[in-house]
């Protein structure tokens, strides 16, 4: 196994990345084109099931008998990452519990005591579409600041990310390490040619 701080740095990285792309596919109620139904939110349910076992991360690791000094910590964030994406398992079986109780109650949706039911099955369902979202949301930035403990980004990415116009600066306040002309009063009128 090749167990190099950049080769880490990179599986964490593409486990973070699989945490975001599940978070992207989550269903959205109300958008007719990710709008949940239980077959999408069972396949997504098996595919964070996966996402755990398949890559089988902290085993590989953890079996290996020349492990690097860097190799625990990867250990600790890979299995750290189980929970979250158990969470957001979790938050989908109660999406998936709901979805077929408004299912089963369809017929019954214009009766008052259904009606107050199924828009109680509706919030319950948002409410842990959220908490998947959070969970994914949370799992992927942790792998994401792992793999840089593990193997920092070039000084040559670094100065980059540094000098780009699109790093966040809050409104008002000057980009760093720019400095301000101030016009000095000048005794002579500039004029083009």
């Amino acid at each position: 196994m090749d167990n190099t701080p950049l080769s880490d740095a990179l599986a964490l990285r593409a486990t973070a990345s699989a945490f975001d792309a599940q978070r992207g596919k989550l269903p959205v109620p109300g958008d007719p084109h990710r709008s949940p139904d239980v077959l999408a939110v069972a396949r997504q349910i098996s595919e964070l099931g996966k996402l755990v076992t398949d890559g089988d991360e902290v085993l590989f690791r953890a079996a290996d008998q020349d492990q690097a000094p860097h190799t625990a910590r990867v250990i600790t964030n890979f299995a750290a990452a189980v929970e979250p994406a158990g969470e957001a398992a979790s938050a989908l079986g109660a999406v998936a519990h709901q979805l077929a109780f408004l299912n089963q109650s369809e017929s019954l949706r214009d009766q008052p005591d259904a009606r107050d039911a199924r828009k109680a099955a509706v919030r319950v369902m948002e409410e842990a579409l959220a908490t998947a979202g959070a969970a994914l949301h949370d799992g992927a930035n942790s792998l994401h600041a792992a793999s840089a403990t593990v193997s920092p980004p070039s000084a040559r990415l670094q100065a980059a990310r540094s000098r780009s116009a699109t790093t966040a600066h809050s409104p008002g306040s000057p980009l760093p390490n720019v400095t301000t002309a101030v016009a000095a009063p000048s005794d002579r009128i500039a004029r083009g040619r």
